[in-house]
């Protein structure tokens, strides 16, 4: 009976992905994601972008809304960036922050993307999460606070951190 289910939820996850995004690779093109996420010539994080909760309702899908705006997760290892090791950038899905480039992602084998560094200093922001009974560090993008998932001290050199995303807080920009 577990396998069933687990078959049918791996079956399920599948086609969510396939079916989400501009083709059914999920992917967009520099320019694809330039005109969908508005992606602004300033990359600092300084300017915020700031939504009603009606307005990210209808900008979201219902997983990246349940995520990024409510704090949610994912599936390990069944989401859709968790085995892509493409040259590209990660950027945020709500806002188009970049937020981590492909160089420093690597198989963390926890079932999430995991990178050991964001792109640059102010791309992220931080912030204390006491939910589940512990006390673990939020990662939230600096411009539009969305949550992205967690940091933690057991990653790879040369910092020594394990940035924990959700596959569904962010998108892929390959670079070409």
């Amino acid at each position: 009976m577990i396998r069933i289910y687990i078959s049918v939820l791996v079956l399920f996850c599948t086609l969510h992905v396939a079916c989400n995004g501009p083709d059914h690779s999920g992917r967009y093109s520099v320019e694809q994601a330039h005109a969908h996420y508005e992606i602004m010539a300033d990359t600092t994080g300084e300017d915020k972008t700031v939504r009603s909760e009606k307005e990210w309702r209808e900008k979201l899908t219902g997983e990246q809304y349940r995520i990024l705006r409510k704090g949610g997760t994912e599936l390990p290892f069944v989401n859709k960036y968790n085995s892509l090791y493409e040259d590209g950038t990660y950027v945020c899905a709500a806002c188009g922050n970049p937020l981590f480039d492909s160089a420093t992602k690597y198989n963390s084998r926890t079932g999430w993307p995991s990178f050991w560094e964001p792109i640059r200093e102010n791309a992220v922001g931080e912030r204390e999460d006491n939910g589940l009974f512990m006390t673990r560090t939020e990662v939230i993008c600096s411009r539009c606070e969305s949550h992205l998932g967690h940091v933690f001290e057991d990653g790879p050199e040369p910092t020594g951190l394990r940035y924990c995303m959700n596959s569904a807080a962010m998108e892929f920009i390959k670079r070409e």
